[in-house]
């Protein structure tokens, strides 16, 4: 009898040994995911703060350059110079209001962009064709919700008019915009000047911000492609909002 309690008593101790090795080691394991949650949130915070300083420092190099260009084409056609300021006060209002948001609706991108067609319009040949479509569906819930980022449509416009021969009857610019299923697209296209150096040259700061800010804040939830056939330049974007609200949603 005695040996069975003397085992007994071994098994007890035993048992209490295990369970609080195996308390322990639970113990570690959560607070070992407590840190690796802790390190998570921190890097997370950490990239969103270079980001926001990335994005800060894109746009403090977009600004001057959109109004250096904008200024130039009013100064070259002075006789228009009246009808181009009004578009030019609207586009400002934009620029110094709308654009220090981080998000802006598709439906005040999409009218800040037709602004900046019709200054950009006063330096072509009245036979040169322009075409300007819109396919949206204003009834769509996200197309008054601030999730775009503003003047993205700002490096597609302004190539097209560049690269263009804005003189020659046979070239044209072709702009569409859309806002469908909660997407928002923007496809542009021109016919090539002979003169134009756009398929020898690289990308300019304005592509290049376009590219970035892009990534930043769209990942996965946009499209954008940039190809030529023959003569004729095309510039396509789409970014799917509901999915990046989705996302920004989720992150909080």
């Amino acid at each position: 009898m005695q040996g069975s309690e003397i085992s007994l008593n071994i098994l007890i101790i035993v048992g209490v040994v295990v369970l609080a090795v195996i308390g322990y080691l639970i113990y570690r394991l959560e607070k070992s995911n407590k840190q690796k949650k802790e390190i998570e949130v921190r890097f997370y915070e950490f990239e969103r703060k270079i980001n926001t300083l990335q994005l800060e420092s894109l746009e403090s190099k977009l600004n001057p350059h959109l109004f250096k260009n904008i200024l130039n084409t009013i100064q070259s056609h002075a006789y228009q110079t009246y009808f181009a300021l009004d578009k030019l006060a609207n586009v400002l209002d934009y620029i110094l209001y709308e654009s220090r948001k981080k998000f802006v609706t598709p439906k005040e991108e999409i009218e800040f962009a037709m602004n900046l067609i019709e200054i950009n319009k006063i330096k072509v040949s009245p036979l040169f064709e322009l075409k300007v479509k819109s396919k949206i569906n204003e009834n769509e819930p996200l197309y008054e919700q601030r999730l775009l980022a503003p003047m993205i449509s700002i490096d597609f416009i302004e190539n097209a008019f560049k690269h263009a021969d804005l003189q020659s009857q046979n070239a044209f610019i072709a702009v569409t915009f859309e806002f469908r299923d909660n997407t928002f697209s923007l496809t542009v296209a021109n016919k090539i000047s002979p003169r134009s150096p756009l398929q020898k040259e690289k990308s300019g700061i304005g592509t290049e911000t376009l590219d970035q800010r892009l990534k930043i804040i769209y990942k996965d939830n946009f499209k954008l492609e940039r190809f030529a056939e023959g003569d004729v330049y095309i510039a396509h974007l789409k970014i799917n909002l509901l999915e990046h609200k989705a996302k920004m949603l989720a992150a909080r």
